[in-house]
C-alpha cells in the first residue's frame, strides 16, 4: 500500500510523495521510512523533527518546513487508528468445531461459528454468525452471543447471559457470577439469592479479568459501544448507559447507574445505588459515596469526590499548611 492509497482510503490530502510504498505502521521513535505514524500535540511535533518514519499522519496546521511526507486529517491520532487496523486486520478463523470442544447438541450454532479445543457449550445456547469462542471458554445453558463476537480463551458466560453482536471479551473475563449480596440476621450472613441475569449491548469491549454480576433480581446492563477496561468489577443490577468508558481497576457497587458517554478513570470505588449522569468525569483514584449523585458533564476528583475546581482549591490549600504552621509558630 502506497501513501496516496492509504490518502484516498481516509479521505485526505497528500503532501509529499504519493508513491511511497508503506509496508507498516510504528511510533515516531520507532518508525522507519518504509513505515507510517502519527503527529499529535506540540510534544509529538518536536519528536516528529526526529523522526525517521516514512509519511505521517498530520493535522491541518502542521508546520512542515522539511517537505516530508505527510497526510493531512483533522484527527491525527483516530485516523491512524483506522490504518492500523489495515495493517493489523483481525486474524481469519476457520469456522467449525474443534473435535476437543464439548457444545450440547440443543445448541443454536450460527453460520461461520469457530469453536476452539476445549471450549464447552451448554444446553439451549444460542451462538451467532461468524462468531469466535476461544479455547477452554465456557458458555453455559441458555446464554445468548450474537454475531461477530470474539472471545479470547478462558471467558466465561455464566447461564442466561445475553451478549450483544460484535462484542469482545478478552481471556479470564467472567460475566453473570453471583453478586455480592447477604443478609445479615441472628449474628450471621446468609445469602440473598441471585437470581438476575446480565445483558450486555452491541459493540461493546471488556478487558482481562473483569467481572460483571448477574442481577440479584432482573439484570444488570450494560449499553451499546461500552469499553471496559482490565480488572474492572460491575456490581449486581448496575446500569451502564452508551458509549461509557471505565478504567481499569474501578469498581462499581450493586445498583450504581452511570448516564451514556461518562468517562470514569481507574480504581474508582463507587458506592451503593450511586448515579453518574451523562457525560460527567470521574478522575482516577477518586471515591464516590452511596448514594450520591454527580451531576451530567461534571468533572469530578479526590475521596470523597468533588467538583474538579473545588477539589483543586482544596489541594492548593493543603499545600500552603507547612507555611501557614511556620508564620502561626512565629507568631
Amino acid at each position: 500500500m502506497n501513501v496516496g492509497e492509504i490518502a484516498r482510503w481516509l479521505g485526505a490530502a497528500v503532501e509529499g510523495d504519493p508513491t511511497l510504498e508503506i509496508t507498516g505502521v510504528q511510533s515516531l521513535e520507532e518508525a522507519g521510512p518504509s513505515e507510517v505514524s502519527f503527529v499529535e500535540g506540540r510534544a509529538a511535533e518536536k519528536r516528529a523533527e526526529v523522526s525517521r518514519a516514512g509519511c505521517l499522519l498530520v493535522g491541518t496546521a502542521f508546520p512542515n518546513p522539511g517537505g516530508r511526507t505527510v497526510i493531512r486529517v483533522p484527527a491525527p491520532r483516530n485516523s491512524f487508528a483506522r490504518v492500523v487496523a489495515q495493517f493489523h486486520p483481525r486474524p481469519a478463523v476457520a469456522p467449525g468445531v474443534d473435535p476437543s470442544a464439548r457444545v450440547a447438541s440443543s445448541v443454536q450454532l450460527g453460520e461461520g461459528v469457530s469453536v476452539g479445543p476445549l471450549a464447552v457449550i451448554g444446553e439451549n445456547a444460542t451462538i451467532g454468525p461468524r462468531t469466535v469462542i476461544g479455547p477452554g471458554s465456557i458458555i453455559g445453558d441458555g446464554a445468548s452471543i450474537g454475531a461477530d463476537a470474539l472471545l479470547h480463551a478462558g471467558v466465561r458466560l455464566y447461564p442466561g447471559v445475553r451478549l450483544g453482536d460484535r462484542a469482545v471479551l478478552h481471556s479470564g473475563c467472567v460475566l453473570g457470577a453471583d453478586g455480592f449480596g447477604f443478609i445479615f440476621e441472628n449474628g450471621r450472613y446468609e445469602k440473598f439469592p441471585q437470581v438476575g441475569t446480565v445483558e450486555i449491548g452491541d459493540d461493546v469491549e471488556i478487558g482481562a479479568n473483569t467481572c460483571i454480576d448477574r442481577g440479584a433480581l432482573g439484570s444488570t446492563r450494560i449499553g451499546d459501544g461500552v469499553k471496559l477496561d482490565n480488572m474492572v468489577h460491575i456490581g449486581h443490577n448496575c446500569k451502564i448507559g452508551r458509549h461509557v468508558v471505565i478504567a481499569a481497576q474501578t469498581g462499581l457497587s450493586g445498583g450504581v447507574e452511570v448516564g451514556d458517554y461518562a468517562v470514569i478513570g481507574g480504581q474508582v470505588g463507587i458506592g451503593d445505588k450511586a448515579r453518574i449522569e451523562s457525560r460527567a468525569v470521574l478522575g482516577s483514584g477518586c471515591g464516590i459515596l452511596t448514594s450520591k449523585i454527580v451531576r451530567a458533564g461534571e468533572p469530578v476528583w479526590g475521596t470523597p469526590a468533588r467538583p474538579l475546581k473545588q477539589y483543586l482549591k482544596r489541594l492548593a490549600l493543603f499545600d500552603r499548611l507547612p507555611e501557614l504552621f511556620e508564620r502561626l509558630h512565629k507568631s
